[in-house]
């Protein structure tokens, strides 16, 4: 019996026929603009249903705890110090920063210089809306008005206020953006653009449905240069009603800045409201006094 050999171009032509790449499905630039949106729209659906659904959307406070550690500008290790975040969306804040000696790297990673810090001890943070103070070992100070126009930046570029909040804000455009491989996993990208023209970009795991890294682009207002700052999500854990990374890794125009490592989160413990005040770091200065009262 004689062997007929079937030419290779053939064998890769009917191959194809079969194996159609999925990217090639996927393509954003084929879409019409509303089945874009659409497409969008559904990935950020199941987003919000994989980080818990209602038990994500309902979230309005949370309170974690962790380490951070922060890098120079060649990407060198520069130090850790450990925090408790105190959050109420969308915008109160108190962070308290921890040292049990001395620690030199504070002023760098939260951008404030004249802190007191030098010998260890309790460092905090408190934003509230449009005010802002700190707490150290010369006692309350006012945040200056950079750090406070910072921090309302910071609040309209937060996934989770872009996500809980401001996806029917009154000009955010919507549109699937491609499909991609990022960090070993299949990804569906979504663009958004709010009316300030922040532009977002989720890449989200098409099996996990899960946020791999989010990218946002802005503009700086004295450089008119285009700033970059991406945001990568690992190790998810449920806690309370959500699932969370328990590691966040952070980068701006390229550069690692820092990285987060949370050992707890809680979500809508019940904070009073007099925690987000200054009378708050006045009467006490540390949170933990407040929270051990309560306790």
């Amino acid at each position: 019996m004689r062997l007929k050999f079937v030419p290779l171009a053939v064998v890769i032509v009917i191959a194809g026929m079969f194996f159609v790449p999925r990217s090639s499905a996927q393509r954003a630039d084929t879409m019409m603009p509303e089945q874009s949106t659409a497409k969008g729209k559904q990935i950020l659906k199941d987003l919000i249903l994989a980080f818990g659904g209602d038990g994500y959307r309902e979230v309005r406070e949370s309170q974690c705890q962790g380490r951070r550690a922060q890098f120079g500008h060649n990407g060198e290790l520069t130090g850790y110090i450990d925090f408790v975040d105190d959050r109420r969306y969308p915008d109160k804040d108190r962070t308290e920063f921890i040292s049990k000696g001395r620690n030199t790297i504070l002023a760098a990673m939260i951008g404030l210089d004249g802190l007191d810090f030098s010998h260890g001890g309790i460092v905090i943070t408190l934003y509230n809306g449009d005010q802002g103070w700190t707490f150290d070992r010369s006692g309350v100070n006012d945040l200056p008005a950079s750090a406070i126009t910072d921090f309302q930046e910071q609040v309209k570029r937060n996934i989770d206020n872009l996500l809980r909040l401001r996806l029917n804000e009154e000009g955010m455009s919507i549109r699937f953006d491609g499909s991609d491989t990022v960090d070993l996993k299949e990804v569906d990208w979504v663009e958004l653009v709010d009316r300030e023209q922040r532009k977002f970009r989720l890449a989200v795991d098409h099996s996990t449905h899960l946020l791999v890294r989010s990218v946002i682009k802005t503009q700086d207002e004295e450089t008119r240069q285009i700033d970059e700052d991406v945001t990568i999500y690992t190790n998810y854990q449920l806690r309370d009603s959500v699932w969370m990374p328990l590691q966040v890794s952070r980068e701006h125009n390229g550069r690692r800045t820092t990285q987060i490592f949370y050992n707890a989160c809680k979500f809508n413990p019940g904070f009073p409201d007099v925690l987000f005040s200054k009378e708050s770091l006045q009467k006490g200065g540390s949170e933990a006094v407040l929270k051990k009262s309560k306790n």
